[in-house]
């Protein structure tokens, strides 16, 4: 691979260890890491660390599916589901 092919993989493996890094699938991310180190990536060594994640647990709520209807918006509208949760044909 050229250089400038080698700055792509490396820029691709980077935005996919971020992601892993905010689910927190740290086997996934020493992966990436170890594809980072054979395509030549060092990572620059800073003095000042950053936000490594939620410094406290989500809220829970009490309403449930009120809240997380409220929070999807405008869109699609959920379709009607039985009690088993299996979507009702009219």
């Amino acid at each position: 691979m050229t250089q400038k092919e080698d700055r792509k993989m490396i820029a691709a493996l980077l935005r996919e260890r971020e992601g892993y890094e905010r689910r927190g699938e740290t086997d996934r991310v020493r992966q990436v890491n170890e594809q980072l180190a054979h395509y030549g990536y060092e990572p620059e060594q800073t003095d000042e660390t950053g936000p490594t994640g939620r410094a406290t647990a989500p809220k829970e709520t009490t309403d449930g599916d009120a809240a997380a209807e409220e929070r999807r918006g405008r869109g699609r509208p959920r379709k009607p589901r039985d009690a088993e949760g299996n979507i009702v044909r009219e």
